[in-house]
């Protein structure tokens, strides 16, 4: 089966944070997302605030406690909705609260400010559009700050790769059990929706607001690493109260 699995672009070749199992050709694009994971790689140059607020705060997310870090997380949550500010426009999306790990993933990484000055890194024309990977390095500084840690998927609870589902590609490194690499998200704007994708990786949410602005962003020039060839950033994602 061809797989087209939503890439985890590497944060360019210095700074990948890692790469798919296989790049998809053009012939596989709108069949599977991929995904894949590795350690970023810092230079001693990098800005310390984020290193050394790790230094004063030592909880960092792991593979061993993230679950139960999100399953406490996740209680108390009333927060539904988290607005985008790109720059080329802003949009909402809704999450949903019977999808409580990846909700709270999203959420707890927009509180701690991981999403701003990161990008839509690859745009797939009427398929989706993936954002939460940068080629920066206060992106790289920023994983490292938050941690190296998956989640696992959530895919039975009815809902569907409908046009405008937020959904969060898998990471393909040494990960039978399809679990969700936590830094990235995609997209739908395949019309009705992209169902070939279901089973396979989590809808959490939805767009309900600026659908116009993810369709802009699924329009522009790419390369033929389905990078933008001008960079459309996230300026800001913030709580929606």
């Amino acid at each position: 089966m061809s797989l087209l699995r939503i890439t985890f672009l590497a944060i360019l070749p210095i700074f990948f944070f890692g790469s798919c199992k296989q790049s998809p050709s053009n012939n596989d694009k709108q069949d599977k997302p991929e995904a894949v994971e590795s350690e970023p790689v810092l230079s001693d140059s990098i800005a310390d605030p984020i290193v050394k607020e790790v230094e004063e705060d030592v909880f960092v997310l792991t593979e061993e406690n993230a679950i139960d870090f999100f399953f406490d997380y996740q209680k108390n949550l009333k927060t539904t909705q988290v607005k985008l500010t790109t720059s080329m426009g802003s949009f909402t999306v809704e999450l949903y609260d019977n999808v409580p790990y990846h909700k709270a993933n999203f959420i707890y990484l927009t509180k701690k400010g991981y999403f701003d000055n990161t990008m839509f890194h690859r745009v797939v024309k009427d398929f989706i559009i993936q954002g939460g990977n940068a080629d920066n390095k206060e992106t790289a500084a920023k994983r490292k700050a938050i941690g190296r840690y998956l989640l696992p998927p959530d895919t039975r609870k009815g809902y569907k790769h409908h046009r405008g589902t937020i959904s969060m590609p898998s990471s393909e490194i040494d990960n039978p059990h399809m679990l969700a690499s936590p830094y990235e998200f995609f997209i739908v704007v395949t019309k009705p929706g992209s169902y070939h994708l279901d089973g396979d990786f989590t809808p959490f949410g939805k767009v309900v607001s600026g659908m116009d602005v993810v369709d802009n962003i699924n329009q522009q020039p790419v390369d033929s690493g389905d990078w933008p060839m001008k960079n459309i950033y996230i300026l800001k994602a913030e709580i929606v109260e």
